[in-house]
């Protein structure tokens, strides 16, 4: 059966997208059959993101490992039974149509609490929340008091994946490995920083989760996105001499794709 790998947060901005992105095309890169589904029906990032990677290369005449993005299929009203939710089944439809021919399935949510969402977290076995280094979206994780050193309980997403986690032991389903990727964590030592990092350890120790490192702030992300490319595709295009920031960057990726630890996947780009 294919690895399902949701990328969840209730919080936009955090970049799941652009890790869903980058995880997927590195999975693709590394010879797995990746698809991935986009349940952020409005806005649509990860499969605008896809629809711009096929533009720009199909006018480039490149060919470049590519994951699938798929639509939710429909389902008729009419074959719901009493109590039935039609959007259970517009995602149970495309995992079960996408099991049998894919290593690698990747779910990007979006940024808000959904039903869509909701349901994908218990399907998670890997789950990846990307986090930024700030207490308000740390406060998405759990409530912490006025000196952001003393954990006061869980908050309205972490309790989401425990009932998750809970519905997948009652289905006999193992458990799901909760990675939460922190971005945008500054370069130089500060006090908020210090807080944070202490804040994360005390809450993973607690709630159980690993902690993965994620990207920091750079304008290349921001300017692949028309593109639909990624920063393992820069020298794939033409791009001779990767600079400095670039070069980071990619190591970001491979520290991240690492700590990931997903199963049989060996990093090697």
């Amino acid at each position: 059966m294919a690895h399902i790998i949701v990328v969840g947060n209730e919080k936009g901005g955090a970049g799941k997208s652009t890790v869903s992105m980058h995880v997927a095309t590195a999975l693709s890169r590394l010879g797995y059959r990746v698809n991935t589904l986009d349940l952020d029906l409005r806005q649509r990032t990860l499969g605008r993101y896809s629809e711009n990677r096929a533009s720009f290369l199909a006018k480039a005449g490149i060919q470049l490992a590519t994951p699938i993005t798929h639509d939710l299929p429909e389902i008729d009203p009419a074959d719901l039974k009493p109590g039935e939710n039609i959007y259970d089944h517009r995602l149970s439809a495309a995992v079960s149509t996408l099991e049998t021919n894919s290593d690698f399935i990747l779910i990007d949510c979006p940024g808000s609490h959904t039903r869509l969402s909701q349901v994908a977290h218990s399907l998670a076995d890997t789950l990846i929340t990307p986090l930024n280094d700030s207490f308000v979206d740390f406060d998405l994780l759990a409530r912490i008091d006025a000196h952001g050193e003393k954990i006061l309980g869980p908050s309205v997403y972490s309790e989401m994946v425990w009932n998750a986690r809970q519905l997948r032991a009652q289905a006999g389903l193992k458990p799901i490995d909760w990675i939460v990727v922190r971005n945008r964590v500054g370069t130089q030592r500060m006090v908020n920083k210090e807080k944070m990092q202490r804040a994360i350890e005390m809450l993973s120790n607690r709630i159980g989760f690993r902690i993965a490192p994620g990207f920091s702030e750079r304008v290349i992300f921001r300017e692949l996105f028309p593109r639909g490319l990624t920063l393992l595709d820069l020298k794939d295009i033409g791009v001779k001499q990767l600079n400095i920031s670039n070069v980071a960057a990619r190591q970001e990726l491979r520290d991240m794709m690492k700590a990931l630890n997903l199963p049989g996947v060996e990093i090697d780009f």
